[in-house]
């Protein structure tokens, strides 16, 4: 018996994804505009570690918030970035331990 072809859900208009509220909306960081979209890792680190020092809602320590919050966006917005921003974006999970002393 053959499988059924797997067909794409159409989403009602105007739907958005979930992921794309949680980056630009999150309750835990106020990100910099367009933070993940720089092409330079150590602005990217800097900016991430001083959303996540300043913010008063996050529920555990800055270092493990800004960490979450740019992995979160790496698995998240993976399939539809290029690779040298993905690059980037690693670079940035280094950048983000050194900033913090975490090496």
């Amino acid at each position: 018996m053959a499988a059924k072809p797997r067909t794409k859900r159409k989403r009602a208009s105007g739907a958005r994804r979930w992921s794309a509220r949680v980056t630009a909306h999150s309750n835990a960081l106020d990100l910099e505009s367009r933070v993940f979209t720089l092409k330079d890792p150590k602005r990217i680190a800097r900016s991430l570690k001083r959303s996540a020092e300043r913010s008063h809602r996050r529920k555990s320590e800055p270092y493990r918030s800004a960490m979450s919050m740019l992995t979160f966006y790496i698995n998240r917005a993976g399939k539809n970035m290029s690779a040298s921003q993905k690059r980037v974006l690693e670079r940035a999970k280094g950048e983000l331990r050194r900033e913090f002393g975490r090496e």
